[in-house]
Protein backbone atom coordinates (compact mmCIF):
# COMPACT_ATOMS: atom_id res chain seq x y z
CA UNK A 1 0.00 0.00 0.00
CA UNK A 2 1.57 3.19 -1.29
CA UNK A 3 1.81 5.54 1.96
CA UNK A 4 -0.81 8.33 1.76
CA UNK A 5 0.42 11.50 3.03
CA UNK A 6 -1.66 14.84 5.21
CA UNK A 7 -3.12 17.49 3.57
CA UNK A 8 -0.63 19.62 5.11
CA UNK A 9 2.60 17.95 3.95
CA UNK A 10 3.93 18.79 0.75
CA UNK A 11 5.07 15.76 -1.38
CA UNK A 12 8.68 15.08 -0.97
CA UNK A 13 10.85 15.00 -4.15
CA UNK A 14 10.60 11.67 -5.27
CA UNK A 15 14.89 10.75 -5.81
CA UNK A 16 16.20 9.32 -9.06
CA UNK A 17 15.98 5.36 -9.84
CA UNK A 18 19.78 5.42 -10.56
CA UNK A 19 20.27 6.72 -6.99
CA UNK A 20 18.82 4.43 -5.73
CA UNK A 21 20.38 1.43 -7.89
CA UNK A 22 23.66 2.98 -6.41
CA UNK A 23 22.92 3.04 -2.49
CA UNK A 24 21.59 -0.39 -2.95
CA UNK A 25 24.40 -1.59 -4.58
CA UNK A 26 26.82 -0.01 -1.81
CA UNK A 27 24.31 -1.36 0.73
CA UNK A 28 25.28 -4.62 -0.65
CA UNK A 29 29.06 -4.15 -0.77
CA UNK A 30 29.27 -2.68 2.84
CA UNK A 31 27.35 -6.00 4.15
CA UNK A 32 29.69 -8.64 2.08
CA UNK A 33 32.85 -6.69 3.52
CA UNK A 34 31.33 -7.28 6.89
CA UNK A 35 30.64 -10.96 6.92
CA UNK A 36 34.41 -10.62 6.02
CA UNK A 37 35.40 -9.54 9.19
CA UNK A 38 33.03 -10.95 11.72
CA UNK A 39 34.28 -13.72 14.15
CA UNK A 40 33.38 -17.15 13.25
CA UNK A 41 30.60 -15.97 10.83
CA UNK A 42 29.20 -19.16 10.40
CA UNK A 43 25.74 -19.92 12.34
CA UNK A 44 27.76 -20.47 15.47
CA UNK A 45 25.68 -19.88 18.83
CA UNK A 46 27.37 -16.99 20.55
CA UNK A 47 27.18 -18.49 24.08
CA UNK A 48 29.65 -20.88 22.17
CA UNK A 49 32.32 -18.17 21.66
CA UNK A 50 34.25 -17.87 25.32
CA UNK A 51 35.90 -14.55 25.02
CA UNK A 52 34.10 -11.47 25.56
CA UNK A 53 35.72 -9.66 23.50
CA UNK A 54 35.21 -11.90 20.43
CA UNK A 55 31.38 -12.06 21.67
CA UNK A 56 31.43 -8.57 21.45
CA UNK A 57 32.62 -7.62 17.89
CA UNK A 58 30.71 -10.65 16.75
CA UNK A 59 27.29 -8.78 18.05
CA UNK A 60 28.77 -5.93 16.41
CA UNK A 61 28.88 -7.00 13.52
CA UNK A 62 25.53 -8.84 13.41
CA UNK A 63 24.16 -5.58 14.59
CA UNK A 64 25.52 -3.87 11.27
CA UNK A 65 24.21 -6.76 9.47
CA UNK A 66 20.68 -6.10 10.51
CA UNK A 67 20.89 -2.57 9.99
CA UNK A 68 22.08 -3.10 5.98
CA UNK A 69 19.38 -5.90 5.73
CA UNK A 70 17.00 -3.40 6.53
CA UNK A 71 18.30 -0.78 4.35
CA UNK A 72 18.65 -3.27 1.54
CA UNK A 73 14.86 -4.01 1.86
CA UNK A 74 13.72 -0.76 1.86
CA UNK A 75 15.62 0.65 -0.99
CA UNK A 76 14.56 -2.73 -2.90
CA UNK A 77 11.44 -1.80 -2.35
CA UNK A 78 11.67 2.29 -3.19
CA UNK A 79 13.16 0.81 -6.59
CA UNK A 80 10.49 -0.88 -7.18
CA UNK A 81 7.75 1.58 -6.82
CA UNK A 82 10.28 3.75 -8.99
CA UNK A 83 10.30 1.18 -11.42
CA UNK A 84 7.03 1.12 -11.50
CA UNK A 85 6.65 -3.29 -10.30
CA UNK A 86 9.12 -5.55 -9.52
CA UNK A 87 12.59 -4.68 -11.49
CA UNK A 88 14.24 -6.75 -14.03
CA UNK A 89 17.23 -4.88 -13.71
CA UNK A 90 18.11 -4.61 -10.41
CA UNK A 91 22.17 -3.73 -9.16
CA UNK A 92 23.81 -7.09 -8.94
CA UNK A 93 23.77 -8.59 -5.24
CA UNK A 94 21.83 -10.70 -3.15
CA UNK A 95 17.81 -10.31 -4.25
CA UNK A 96 15.38 -9.89 -1.37
CA UNK A 97 13.36 -12.93 -0.78
CA UNK A 98 9.28 -12.77 -0.60
CA UNK A 99 8.21 -11.95 2.32
CA UNK A 100 6.91 -15.39 3.53
CA UNK A 101 10.48 -16.89 2.67
CA UNK A 102 12.44 -14.22 4.35
CA UNK A 103 14.48 -15.72 7.06
CA UNK A 104 14.14 -15.07 10.92
CA UNK A 105 17.07 -13.31 11.39
CA UNK A 106 16.08 -10.63 8.45
CA UNK A 107 13.41 -7.95 10.00
CA UNK A 108 9.86 -7.65 8.06
CA UNK A 109 8.04 -4.95 7.76
CA UNK A 110 4.17 -4.53 7.11
CA UNK A 111 2.19 -1.43 6.66
CA UNK A 112 -1.40 -0.65 8.00
CA UNK A 113 -3.92 1.76 6.88
CA UNK A 114 -7.43 2.37 9.54
CA UNK A 115 -10.28 5.02 8.01
CA UNK A 116 -12.43 6.26 10.24
CA UNK A 117 -15.08 7.39 7.53
CA UNK A 118 -15.78 3.96 6.43
CA UNK A 119 -14.05 2.00 9.22
CA UNK A 120 -12.19 -0.19 7.22
CA UNK A 121 -8.93 -2.02 8.29
CA UNK A 122 -6.55 -2.39 5.36
CA UNK A 123 -2.76 -4.50 5.87
CA UNK A 124 -0.57 -5.72 4.27
CA UNK A 125 0.08 -9.45 4.18
CA UNK A 126 3.47 -9.24 5.45
CA UNK A 127 1.74 -6.96 8.29
CA UNK A 128 -0.49 -10.00 9.28
CA UNK A 129 2.31 -12.51 9.21
CA UNK A 130 4.42 -10.75 11.77
CA UNK A 131 1.12 -11.20 13.60
CA UNK A 132 0.88 -14.74 13.06
CA UNK A 133 -2.01 -14.22 11.13
CA UNK A 134 -3.81 -15.71 7.75
CA UNK A 135 -3.76 -12.94 5.08
CA UNK A 136 -7.20 -14.05 5.07
CA UNK A 137 -8.16 -12.89 8.04
CA UNK A 138 -7.48 -9.21 7.57
CA UNK A 139 -6.09 -6.77 10.04
CA UNK A 140 -6.93 -5.79 13.50
CA UNK A 141 -8.91 -2.54 14.36
CA UNK A 142 -7.75 0.07 16.83
CA UNK A 143 -10.07 -1.25 19.37
CA UNK A 144 -8.74 -5.24 18.83
CA UNK A 145 -4.99 -4.21 18.55
CA UNK A 146 -3.97 -3.61 22.14
CA UNK A 147 -5.12 -6.97 23.11
CA UNK A 148 -2.10 -8.25 21.25
CA UNK A 149 0.26 -6.06 23.07
CA UNK A 150 1.65 -7.34 26.22
CA UNK A 151 -0.17 -5.58 28.99
CA UNK A 152 2.92 -3.59 30.05
CA UNK A 153 3.05 -1.99 26.24
CA UNK A 154 -0.36 -1.52 26.26
CA UNK A 155 -0.17 2.39 27.32
CA UNK A 156 2.81 3.41 24.41
CA UNK A 157 0.04 2.32 21.71
CA UNK A 158 -2.81 3.88 23.56
CA UNK A 159 -0.22 7.18 24.01
CA UNK A 160 0.51 6.98 20.38
CA UNK A 161 -2.81 6.59 18.84
CA UNK A 162 -4.10 9.39 21.18
CA UNK A 163 -1.19 11.81 20.09
CA UNK A 164 -1.75 11.30 16.56
CA UNK A 165 -5.78 11.58 16.57
CA UNK A 166 -6.16 14.81 18.88
CA UNK A 167 -3.02 16.38 18.21
CA UNK A 168 -1.98 15.11 14.54
CA UNK A 169 1.19 13.77 15.86
CA UNK A 170 3.27 11.69 14.04
CA UNK A 171 3.35 7.86 14.88
CA UNK A 172 7.01 6.52 16.44
CA UNK A 173 7.16 4.31 18.99
CA UNK A 174 7.83 0.87 20.11
CA UNK A 175 6.31 -2.29 21.63
CA UNK A 176 5.63 -5.90 22.22
CA UNK A 177 3.57 -7.68 20.87
CA UNK A 178 2.15 -11.27 21.48
CA UNK A 179 1.65 -13.54 18.49
CA UNK A 180 -0.79 -16.14 17.42
CA UNK A 181 1.66 -19.15 18.25
CA UNK A 182 2.27 -17.10 21.67
CA UNK A 183 5.78 -15.79 20.31
CA UNK A 184 6.70 -12.75 21.94
CA UNK A 185 7.83 -9.62 18.74
CA UNK A 186 9.00 -6.15 18.93
CA UNK A 187 7.57 -3.84 16.71
CA UNK A 188 8.14 -0.40 15.40
CA UNK A 189 5.33 1.86 14.73
CA UNK A 190 5.66 5.01 12.47
CA UNK A 191 3.10 6.69 11.01
CA UNK A 192 0.52 9.56 10.40
CA UNK A 193 -3.09 11.28 10.31
CA UNK A 194 -4.44 11.60 7.15
CA UNK A 195 -6.77 15.24 6.92
CA UNK A 196 -9.38 15.41 4.59
CA UNK A 197 -10.01 18.82 2.82
CA UNK A 198 -11.35 20.29 6.42
CA UNK A 199 -8.58 19.44 7.92
CA UNK A 200 -9.99 16.44 10.12
CA UNK A 201 -8.61 13.28 10.34
CA UNK A 202 -10.04 10.93 7.99
CA UNK A 203 -7.58 8.11 8.44
CA UNK A 204 -4.38 6.73 10.26
CA UNK A 205 -1.51 4.91 8.21
CA UNK A 206 1.43 3.26 9.77
CA UNK A 207 4.25 0.83 9.07
CA UNK A 208 5.41 -1.36 10.96
CA UNK A 209 8.35 -3.13 11.60
CA UNK A 210 9.65 -5.95 13.00
CA UNK A 211 13.12 -4.81 15.01
CA UNK A 212 13.11 -8.00 17.10
CA UNK A 213 16.46 -9.48 16.11
CA UNK A 214 17.93 -6.17 15.77
CA UNK A 215 16.66 -5.28 19.46
CA UNK A 216 17.85 -8.66 20.49
CA UNK A 217 21.51 -8.20 18.73
CA UNK A 218 21.52 -4.80 20.93
CA UNK A 219 21.14 -6.46 24.08
CA UNK A 220 23.77 -9.21 23.30
CA UNK A 221 26.12 -6.05 22.40
CA UNK A 222 25.39 -4.28 25.20
CA UNK A 223 25.39 -7.81 27.72
CA UNK A 224 29.04 -8.53 25.98
CA UNK A 225 30.50 -4.77 26.01
CA UNK A 226 29.28 -4.70 29.90
CA UNK A 227 31.04 -8.28 30.45
CA UNK A 228 34.57 -7.18 28.35
CA UNK A 229 34.49 -3.95 30.70
CA UNK A 230 34.30 -6.21 33.56
CA UNK A 231 36.83 -8.31 32.16
CA UNK A 232 39.07 -5.44 31.80
CA UNK A 233 38.17 -3.84 35.12
CA UNK A 234 38.91 -7.16 37.16
CA UNK A 235 42.41 -7.75 35.38
CA UNK A 236 43.93 -3.86 35.96
CA UNK A 237 42.34 -4.63 39.45
CA UNK A 238 44.32 -7.94 39.68
CA UNK A 239 47.25 -5.87 38.05
CA UNK A 240 47.57 -3.34 40.63
CA UNK A 241 47.54 -6.06 43.41
CA UNK A 242 49.93 -7.79 41.58
CA UNK A 243 52.71 -5.10 41.50
CA UNK A 244 51.67 -3.92 44.77
CA UNK A 245 52.56 -7.01 46.30
CA UNK A 246 55.87 -7.52 43.89
CA UNK A 247 56.54 -3.62 44.81
CA UNK A 248 56.42 -4.88 48.68
CA UNK A 249 58.50 -7.86 48.22
CA UNK A 250 61.20 -7.18 46.38
CA UNK A 251 63.27 -4.73 48.01
CA UNK A 252 65.36 -1.93 46.66
CA UNK A 253 69.00 -3.01 47.26
CA UNK A 254 71.35 0.08 46.46
CA UNK A 255 74.68 0.44 48.05
CA UNK A 256 76.89 -1.52 50.45
CA UNK A 257 75.76 -4.15 52.39
CA UNK A 258 77.37 -4.10 55.55
CA UNK A 259 76.18 -7.43 57.80
CA UNK A 260 77.07 -5.61 61.04
CA UNK A 261 79.87 -3.81 63.06
CA UNK A 262 83.24 -6.17 63.11
CA UNK A 263 82.49 -7.83 60.26
CA UNK A 264 84.96 -7.95 56.76
CA UNK A 265 83.73 -5.54 54.46
CA UNK A 266 80.22 -6.73 52.85
CA UNK A 267 79.14 -7.16 49.32
CA UNK A 268 77.98 -3.99 47.20
CA UNK A 269 74.43 -4.77 45.77
CA UNK A 270 71.89 -3.23 42.93
CA UNK A 271 68.77 -4.68 42.07
CA UNK A 272 66.29 -3.43 39.54
CA UNK A 273 63.21 -5.00 38.18
CA UNK A 274 62.20 -4.50 34.31
CA UNK A 275 58.13 -4.89 33.43
CA UNK A 276 57.15 -6.56 30.29
CA UNK A 277 55.55 -4.56 27.49
CA UNK A 278 52.60 -2.27 27.98
CA UNK A 279 49.49 -3.79 29.35
CA UNK A 280 51.50 -7.63 30.12
CA UNK A 281 50.46 -9.02 33.81
CA UNK A 282 53.04 -9.03 36.45
CA UNK A 283 54.97 -12.50 36.50
CA UNK A 284 56.54 -14.27 39.06
CA UNK A 285 59.91 -13.30 39.31
CA UNK A 286 62.37 -11.98 42.37
CA UNK A 287 65.64 -11.17 43.50
CA UNK A 288 66.67 -11.02 46.96
CA UNK A 289 69.82 -10.06 49.40
CA UNK A 290 69.96 -11.27 52.69
CA UNK A 291 72.13 -11.00 55.45
CA UNK A 292 73.58 -14.54 57.55
CA UNK A 293 75.58 -15.51 60.53
CA UNK A 294 79.10 -14.69 60.11
CA UNK A 295 78.74 -11.58 57.27
CA UNK A 296 77.69 -14.10 54.58
CA UNK A 297 74.95 -13.01 52.23
CA UNK A 298 72.25 -14.95 50.56
CA UNK A 299 72.12 -13.65 46.69
CA UNK A 300 69.28 -15.08 44.55
CA UNK A 301 66.81 -14.11 41.66
CA UNK A 302 64.16 -16.74 40.40
CA UNK A 303 61.05 -17.08 38.33
CA UNK A 304 57.70 -18.48 38.97
CA UNK A 305 55.24 -19.63 36.13
CA UNK A 306 52.46 -17.74 35.81
CA UNK A 307 50.94 -14.28 35.75
CA UNK A 308 49.37 -11.81 37.95
CA UNK A 309 48.00 -12.47 41.54
CA UNK A 310 48.96 -15.71 42.03
CA UNK A 311 52.13 -16.00 40.57
CA UNK A 312 53.12 -12.48 42.73
CA UNK A 313 51.60 -14.40 45.85
CA UNK A 314 53.29 -17.80 44.60
CA UNK A 315 57.05 -15.54 44.77
CA UNK A 316 56.12 -14.17 48.51
CA UNK A 317 55.76 -17.68 49.61
CA UNK A 318 59.06 -18.74 48.11
CA UNK A 319 60.84 -15.92 49.47
CA UNK A 320 59.68 -16.41 53.01
CA UNK A 321 60.92 -20.03 52.67
CA UNK A 322 63.80 -19.39 51.08
CA UNK A 323 64.95 -16.84 53.89
CA UNK A 324 63.90 -19.25 56.31
CA UNK A 325 65.71 -22.14 55.23
CA UNK A 326 68.83 -19.89 54.46
CA UNK A 327 69.07 -18.30 58.13
CA UNK A 328 68.55 -22.24 59.50
CA UNK A 329 71.81 -22.69 57.72
CA UNK A 330 71.12 -24.55 54.83
CA UNK A 331 73.25 -24.70 52.08
CA UNK A 332 72.43 -23.60 48.30
CA UNK A 333 72.08 -27.04 46.80
CA UNK A 334 69.57 -28.48 49.47
CA UNK A 335 67.76 -25.25 49.71
CA UNK A 336 66.92 -25.52 46.41
CA UNK A 337 66.24 -29.06 47.58
CA UNK A 338 63.74 -27.58 49.99
CA UNK A 339 61.83 -25.34 47.34
CA UNK A 340 61.72 -28.00 44.95
CA UNK A 341 59.59 -30.01 47.82
CA UNK A 342 57.37 -26.69 48.70
CA UNK A 343 56.72 -26.43 45.17
CA UNK A 344 55.60 -30.12 44.35
CA UNK A 345 53.82 -30.67 47.36
CA UNK A 346 51.76 -27.19 47.20
CA UNK A 347 48.01 -26.71 46.55
CA UNK A 348 48.57 -24.81 43.35
CA UNK A 349 51.38 -26.62 41.93
CA UNK A 350 53.97 -24.57 39.87
CA UNK A 351 57.42 -24.53 38.06
CA UNK A 352 59.83 -22.53 39.06
CA UNK A 353 63.88 -21.29 37.90
CA UNK A 354 66.43 -20.15 40.26
CA UNK A 355 69.76 -19.57 41.66
CA UNK A 356 70.87 -19.57 44.95
CA UNK A 357 74.64 -18.21 45.87
CA UNK A 358 76.32 -17.70 49.45
CA UNK A 359 79.04 -15.24 49.34
CA UNK A 360 81.81 -15.68 52.27
CA UNK A 361 83.49 -12.28 52.24
CA UNK A 362 86.02 -14.07 54.56
CA UNK A 363 87.14 -16.10 51.79
CA UNK A 364 85.96 -14.41 48.78
CA UNK A 365 84.08 -17.53 47.48
CA UNK A 366 80.65 -18.37 46.02
CA UNK A 367 78.70 -21.15 46.83
CA UNK A 368 75.85 -21.59 44.00
CA UNK A 369 72.87 -24.21 42.97
CA UNK A 370 70.40 -23.45 40.32
CA UNK A 371 67.61 -24.73 39.19
CA UNK A 372 66.81 -24.73 35.39
CA UNK A 373 67.93 -20.88 35.93
CA UNK A 374 70.80 -18.73 33.70
CA UNK A 375 74.12 -19.24 35.58
CA UNK A 376 75.02 -16.07 36.97
CA UNK A 377 77.22 -14.18 34.81
CA UNK A 378 80.98 -13.12 35.97
CA UNK A 379 82.33 -9.93 34.66
CA UNK A 380 86.54 -9.11 35.53
CA UNK A 381 89.43 -7.31 33.85
CA UNK A 382 87.24 -5.83 30.94
CA UNK A 383 85.85 -9.57 30.34
CA UNK A 384 82.67 -11.56 30.93
CA UNK A 385 81.81 -15.13 31.65
CA UNK A 386 78.53 -17.46 32.43
CA UNK A 387 79.82 -19.80 35.32
CA UNK A 388 79.66 -23.27 34.94
CA UNK A 389 76.62 -24.52 36.41
CA UNK A 390 76.03 -27.67 38.54
CA UNK A 391 73.12 -30.06 38.01
CA UNK A 392 69.69 -28.42 38.88
CA UNK A 393 65.95 -29.41 37.05
CA UNK A 394 63.34 -26.75 37.33
CA UNK A 395 61.47 -26.73 41.06
CA UNK A 396 58.46 -28.47 41.12
CA UNK A 397 59.38 -30.58 38.35
CA UNK A 398 60.25 -33.69 40.44
CA UNK A 399 60.19 -34.97 43.55
CA UNK A 400 63.30 -35.91 45.52
CA UNK A 401 65.36 -33.94 43.02
CA UNK A 402 68.50 -33.08 44.01
CA UNK A 403 70.19 -30.09 43.40
CA UNK A 404 74.42 -29.72 42.51
CA UNK A 405 76.64 -26.91 43.84
CA UNK A 406 79.79 -25.07 42.70
CA UNK A 407 82.14 -22.81 44.04
CA UNK A 408 83.60 -19.43 42.45
CA UNK A 409 86.19 -17.65 44.08
CA UNK A 410 85.76 -14.09 43.38
CA UNK A 411 88.54 -11.28 43.10
CA UNK A 412 88.15 -7.45 44.53
CA UNK A 413 86.53 -5.50 41.60
CA UNK A 414 84.67 -8.50 40.03
CA UNK A 415 81.15 -7.65 39.27
CA UNK A 416 78.50 -10.52 39.51
CA UNK A 417 74.85 -10.32 37.37
CA UNK A 418 72.26 -12.56 38.39
CA UNK A 419 69.30 -12.01 36.13
CA UNK A 420 65.94 -13.89 35.17
CA UNK A 421 65.37 -15.22 31.79
CA UNK A 422 63.37 -12.63 30.26
CA UNK A 423 66.63 -10.08 30.45
CA UNK A 424 68.22 -10.51 27.46
CA UNK A 425 67.46 -12.03 23.58
CA UNK A 426 68.13 -15.58 23.52
CA UNK A 427 71.60 -15.28 20.80
CA UNK A 428 74.08 -16.98 22.89
CA UNK A 429 77.70 -16.40 22.76
CA UNK A 430 81.04 -18.84 22.35
CA UNK A 431 82.47 -20.24 26.05
CA UNK A 432 85.19 -18.30 26.74
CA UNK A 433 85.66 -20.39 29.29
CA UNK A 434 86.58 -24.32 30.34
CA UNK A 435 83.20 -25.63 31.68
CA UNK A 436 81.55 -22.12 31.52
CA UNK A 437 78.00 -22.14 30.63
CA UNK A 438 76.07 -20.24 27.39
CA UNK A 439 75.26 -16.47 27.90
CA UNK A 440 73.34 -14.13 25.79
CA UNK A 441 75.92 -12.14 23.44
CA UNK A 442 74.90 -8.58 23.99
CA UNK A 443 75.14 -9.35 27.92
CA UNK A 444 78.28 -10.53 27.92
CA UNK A 445 79.40 -7.26 25.38
CA UNK A 446 78.61 -4.89 28.35
CA UNK A 447 81.92 -5.89 29.87
CA UNK A 448 84.18 -3.32 29.24
CA UNK A 449 81.60 -0.95 30.77
CA UNK A 450 81.31 -3.01 33.52
CA UNK A 451 84.82 -2.56 33.81
CA UNK A 452 84.57 1.56 34.20
CA UNK A 453 82.03 1.63 36.30
CA UNK A 454 82.93 2.31 40.12
CA UNK A 455 79.56 1.07 41.77
CA UNK A 456 76.91 -1.92 41.66
CA UNK A 457 74.49 0.92 40.69
CA UNK A 458 76.47 2.03 37.86
CA UNK A 459 76.31 -1.40 36.40
CA UNK A 460 72.57 -1.35 36.72
CA UNK A 461 72.24 1.09 34.81
CA UNK A 462 74.26 0.24 32.08
CA UNK A 463 71.93 -3.33 32.08
CA UNK A 464 69.00 -0.98 32.08
CA UNK A 465 70.09 1.07 29.42
CA UNK A 466 70.86 -1.75 26.91
CA UNK A 467 67.45 -3.88 27.75
CA UNK A 468 65.27 -1.38 29.30
CA UNK A 469 64.05 0.26 26.40
CA UNK A 470 62.89 -3.12 24.35
CA UNK A 471 59.24 -4.76 24.57
CA UNK A 472 59.49 -7.67 26.01
CA UNK A 473 57.42 -10.65 26.78
CA UNK A 474 57.76 -11.17 30.42
CA UNK A 475 59.19 -8.78 32.80
CA UNK A 476 62.79 -9.32 33.71
CA UNK A 477 64.48 -8.86 37.68
CA UNK A 478 68.49 -8.37 37.94
CA UNK A 479 70.66 -8.28 40.78
CA UNK A 480 74.26 -7.02 40.70
CA UNK A 481 77.04 -8.20 43.25
CA UNK A 482 80.49 -6.29 42.99
CA UNK A 483 83.09 -7.16 45.32
CA UNK A 484 84.66 -3.94 46.60
CA UNK A 485 88.52 -3.12 46.20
Amino acid sequence: MPSPRSADHPAAQVPERGTVEALLAQARRLRGGIEGVRPDSGEADLAALDDPGLRWRRVLCDLAVHHLDDLDQQLGRLHEELAGGPSTDAPAGPAVPPDDARPAGRSRMGSAEWNFLTDEVVWSDELCRIFGRDPGEGGLSLDELPGWLLPDDQHVLTGLVTDCLVDGKPLDGEFRIRRADGGIRTLRMVGEPVLDADGATASMWAVLHDVSELRRTQRAAGESYDAVRHQRQAARTEQRIAVQLQEAVLPPWRGPLCPGPGTPAGVELAAHHLPAAAGAPIGGGWYDALPLAGGRTLLTVGDLTGHGVAAATGMALVLGALRGMAVAGLAPGPLLGGLNQLLDTSAQPALGSAVCAIYDPETRTLDWAQAGHPAPLLFRDGTGRALGAPDGVLLGATSGAVYGQAREELHPGDVLVLHTDGLAPRDTGPDPAPGAGPAPRRLLELAPRFARARTAQECVRVLVEAFGGREREDDACLLVVRIPA
